[in-house]
């Protein structure tokens, strides 16, 4: 495949416009203490500022294509080929009485797995500030009780806080996409929100709560390969002071944790 047929693949759009990318690498304003990992460098607007910005830059590029310009360019940048999605994060060391922090564009068909990946490495990240596509932007940052908020925010913010801070039009990009992006910055949390002997099982009660939206909680828990009937369902929500006929995009997360730990 081509370098743009590469790019269309994995909807890349290139930011061109240097006072946004300014901005988003200020919503974590490396210094020369941290070591900055840029997913998707691309033609280099973000490498740009944080190679003037940040002690260490690690830049992940999928299009072998791109290696070199961006080498030759930016000399002091480790520019590593790898995918986003399954590159090791966890083998990152905090520098000393420095932050590691993650900044990207991220390719909009690939975002959320990139994201999954970036949450489930977070014991080593400070904060990310990351461009996505501006709804799945909006569905990581929504608070409960709306159509965006769904299992895509509730296990975000279990993990981060999460703060949408920018909107990015079509025409700071190269080729214009056809929906308009977002920057969030995610900062991991210092103490865990949900008990590690719980989270797959919280994992697996919010999937289902959401998996069928348009039923009650009782029904779309009892519905959702938990192994629990209707009956255990609603005791268990009532149990933890949920009206089991509410619906999943109407509870908190702390809810969450509480019917959890009680259907565990």
């Amino acid at each position: 495949m081509s370098s743009s047929g590469r790019r269309r693949a994995l909807g890349q759009h290139f930011l061109r416009d240097a006072a946004i990318a300014r901005a988003i690498v200020d919503l974590v304003a490396p210094t020369s203490a941290d070591l900055v990992v840029e997913i998707g460098p691309g033609e280099g607007a973000l490498t740009q500022e944080l190679a003037r910005r940040a002690g260490r830059v690690v830049a992940l590029e999928v299009d072998r294509t791109m290696l070199e310009p961006l080498r030759r360019r930016w000399p002091t940048v480790e520019v590593v080929e790898a995918d986003a999605r399954t590159w090791d994060y966890g083998m990152l060391d905090r520098p000393a009485g420095g932050r590691v922090l993650v900044v990207g564009n991220l390719p909009y068909s690939v975002g959320k797995p990139i994201l999954a990946a970036l949450l489930e490495a977070r014991a080593v990240i400070d904060a990310m500030a990351l461009m996505l596509q501006r709804e799945v932007a909006e569905r990581l940052a929504a608070p409960p009780g709306g159509k965006v908020y769904g299992a895509l925010s509730v296990l975000t913010q279990v993990v981060c806080d999460v703060e949408l801070l920018l909107r990015v039009p079509p025409g700071a990009f190269k080729p214009p996409p056809k929906v308009d992006s977002a920057v969030v910055r995610l900062t991991p949390r210092a103490e865990p929100r949900v008990p590690a002997a719980l989270e797959a099982r919280f994992r697996d009660v919010v999937r289902a709560a959401f998996a069928r939206r348009r039923k009650t909680l009782a029904n779309a828990l009892a519905g959702g390969g938990l192994g629990l009937s209707p009956g255990e369902a609603r005791e268990a929500a009532t149990a933890s002071g949920v009206d089991p006929g509410r619906r999943a995009e109407t509870l908190t997360i702390d809810e969450f944790i509480t019917l959890t730990a009680r259907l565990s």
